[in-house]
Order: C-alpha cells, then structure tokens, then sequence
C-alpha cells in the first residue's frame, strides 16, 4: 500500500497493533456502497471513465456477494476493511480497480463507513425502542386499575396503579428516541471527499455524494469532516443513558420477583434455575440486562477518554472508536429486546400488590389531603396531625382505614367518619386524577394515546 516510501516490511508487533480487519469487517456493507457512490461520481464527473465505473461497480457487488455467502477471505496483513476490499477489487478487475481510490482517503472513507454503520444501527435500536413502548403501553392499559404500592427509599409511599409504574418506562423510553434520533441528525453529514484533511484538488461533487448516501449535506470543513467523532460519542451517550434506564427497571424485576416481594411472576422464557437447588427460579434475564450497562457506559467512557487529547487532524487513536460502540450497541439491542420480552411474559400478582399497596400507612398523604380540604388545616398542621395519627397506628398495629375513629378525635376532635371515605387504596388511587396521575382513567388515557402514536408511527414506517 504504501511500497513506494518505505523498503521493509513492518514488525509483526507493528503489523498485529495495527490491523483491525477482526472489528472492522463489519462494516462491509457500508464500505462498498460509499465506494460505489464515490465512484459513480467520480464517473460523472469526468475524473474516471465510464467504462472503469461500472467494472468498480460490477466487482464491488461481486465482493458483496462473496462476503454475504461467506466465501470472501479477509486478510490481516491488509490491515482494514478498506484495503481487503480494494486488493479483492483489484483481483477480479484489474488495473481499473486502483482508480476508485482517486481523491479520497482512508480517513474520510472510514469516517463516512462509519456514520453509515451507526445511523443503520441508530434505526435498528429506535425500532426496538418501539416495540419495547408497545408491550409496556398494552401491558399498562390492562392493569390500569391494577393497584400496587409505590415507593421512595424503597418505603412504602403512596398507592399507584402497575399500570401508572410500566407507562413511567414508556415516557423514559421516549426520550431515549427522542436523543438516538438527536443524534442520527447530526451524524447525517457526509465526509466523503475530505480527503486525508485538506480536501482535495480534483472537482468533486460532494452534494451529490452525499445525496446518494442518504446524508443531508457534505461536511463543511475537511479537517472536522476526517477528525470527529462527536458522532460516536452522542450515539453511545443515548445507549448509555437507555441502558441505565433499562437497568432500573431490571432491578425492578428483579426485586419483584423476590419472594420478599411477590409481585410479579416471569415464566420458565425469562429465568434460569440452579445447578444445585432445585427449588431456584433466577430472574438472570433481568440480571444480565442490568450487568449489560456497564459495558455500555464503559464504552462511552472508553471513547472519551481516547478523543480528550487528540489534535487535529486524524489520529491513529480513532482506530479504537469502533470496537467499543459496535459492542455497547450491540449489547443494548439485545437488552432492550430482552425487556421486552419479559414486559410481556410477566404477570403481576394482583392481590399480593394490593395488600402490599396497604401497608405501612400508604394512604397517610390522603389523610392528610382530606384535613386541608374538609377542617381547613394548613397543610404543615395537617402533616403533623397525620403523624400522631400514623404513630398511634402503628403503636395499635392497625392500618389507618381500620383505626377507630374515637382514636383519631383524640388527636383532632374535628375529624368525622367522612375520613374513611379517603382511607382505602381504591379512593386513593382513584382520586389522583391530576394530569399524570395515577387514577386509573388517566391511566387508560395515557396507554391509549402511546398506542394510538406508537400505531401512527408504524405506518408511517421507520426514518
């Protein structure tokens, strides 16, 4: 490749730190069909026959084929991608094969690969994001009315619907899509024609590159164009912080599946057993998907730190941005297809959660609520009137709706046996009909307004 300047062959240390063909093989696909487009425009344009094109074209495709049926040898002597498929090339055409590295460089070929291999991924992992959204939403519509307790500190708080909890993921969910297709918008520039950082004197038609590609414009600057890498940085910030979300609802599983919990069941599809007890059904689905996100989040951090102290132009350093990312992508693809199978595998235990959503005094805040509203207390004054009242419950190891009434005098003599009527885990779920509340009529609106999108989407198709 680079014969002409130097007479010795490179060490075989020197030679096995730098190939990458074992990461960067797939990006196959994207690699003939940038050089397709590069050398249909450099056809049009004058700068290579007609004639040389379609044999580039023609052995591009038969390249493709080989590789897709598994009869392609990549060779780590050539180093990469780009020049297996350009000896390959040379092989099957001859000659006219050197001609498609005209007036590019393997620094804005391999950056070009790239935003094409990311923004094909960015695609794959939005339509997961989607399906993932339909099962919580159609999980969520029909528990709306599904009453189980909901947390803060990992205490009991206040009742919420299993319905209210999934569609909190679906809103999360949401704007992890929201930043994926942030980040395939500013990725969807072309490099091509940078050259290896200074452009390059012959007359290039970029825009029409570029439009070939599906980008929405060439990159403005040739040194920005072969040097940055904010696009795989941004793509693995959104997995990250998907990842993170999947997590937390993985530990949720997890937790709930405990026998100390009890609240949902996962089928034999989604849990494992043990080698020793055979008593044992381990959520190690959930597990996985949750120890996943460290891959993840290191990628991101890995890349980071690779780009914090790089000049301009290109650096030998950005070999490593690939290897990482197409792992964490990877990685969260299967998470999130994993969670999504087990929002439809599982299946909550109805009446454990409503007894669960009982205890511990849930329904304190509506105690209080109903202070402010029917005597009139400011609502620190009713706070701590509901304390007393809680604290003598618990001294009677009773809930607050079975609490006699004469009990609750003693404390403030105003209270009337109208305050059972807020008590119970029904009302109290029932009355948080505020706009996005858990009340189960907000619920049901809310499912049904993401099915209703999420079914607009699908027909509109993916981007």
């Amino acid at each position: 490749m680079w014969g002409g300047r130097f007479a010795s062959q490179p060490d075989a240390i020197m030679a096995e730190i730098n190939a990458s063909i074992d990461v960067d093989q797939r990006l196959y696909r994207q690699d003939i069909v940038a050089s397709k487009a590069h050398a249909a425009m450099l056809a049009r344009q004058g700068i290579i026959s007609a004639e040389d094109a379609a044999k580039i074209a023609h052995g591009l495709d038969t390249i493709l084929l080989e590789i897709e049926q598994g009869r392609f040898v990549f060779k780590r002597e050539l180093e990469d991608i780009h020049m297996n498929v350009e000896a390959r090339l040379a092989e099957l055409i001859g000659p006219a094969a050197g001609r498609l590295h005209t007036a590019r460089s393997r620094n804005d070929q391999v950056a070009t690969d790239f935003r094409l291999y990311l923004r094909d991924a960015i695609d794959e992992i939005d339509g997961l994001l989607r399906a993932h959204q339909r099962a919580l939403a159609e999980k969520a519509l029909d528990h709306a009315a599904t009453i189980m307790p909901g947390f803060t500190h990992l205490q009991t708080a206040q009742p919420v619907t299993f319905g209210h909890h999934l569609l909190a993921y679906v809103e999360m969910t949401a704007r992890d899509r929201g930043r994926f297709a942030d980040a395939r918008t500013r990725l969807n520039e072309c490099p091509l024609g940078a050259g290896a950082l200074a452009g390059t004197s012959f007359p290039l038609d970029r825009d029409a590159t570029a439009k070939d590609l599906g980008f929405s414009q060439p990159m403005a600057n040739s040194l920005d164009a072969v040097s940055d890498r904010d696009f795989v940085v941004e793509t693995l910030s959104a997995a990250a912080l998907a990842a993170v979300h999947l997590s937390r609802f993985a530990e949720e599983i997890v937790l709930w599946t405990s026998p100390l919990g009890g609240l949902i069941t996962l089928s034999d599809k989604f849990t494992t057993g043990s080698s020793m007890m055979p008593q044992k059904r381990n959520p190690d689905a959930a597990e996985l998907v949750r120890a996943k996100t460290g891959r993840i989040i290191g990628a991101l951090n890995a890349l980071l730190v690779v780009m914090k102290g790089l000049p301009l132009a290109y650096q030998k350093d950005m070999q490593e941005d690939k290897e990482g990312a197409m792992d964490a992508l990877g990685a969260l693809a299967l998470s999130i297809a994993a969670m999504t199978g087990m929002v439809r595998d599982m299946q909550p235990d109805v009446a454990r959660m409503k007894k669960a959503a009982g205890q511990g005094h849930a329904t304190a805040t509506d105690l209080a609520d109903w202070l402010v509203r029917t005597l009139g207390l400011p609502f620190r004054d009713a706070h701590h009137v509901t304390g007393r009242i809680v604290a003598e419950a618990a001294h009677q190891n009773l809930p607050l709706h079975r609490l006699p009434l004469a009990t609750m005098q003693a404390v403030e003599p105003r209270i009337t046996d109208e305050v059972f009527s807020v008590l119970s885990v029904e009302r109290s779920v029932a009355s948080r009909t505020s706009f996005g509340g858990t009340a189960p009529r907000q619920v049901r609106a809310q499912a049904k307004k993401w099915l209703k999108l999420l079914d607009k989407e699908a027909r509109q198709g993916s981007p």
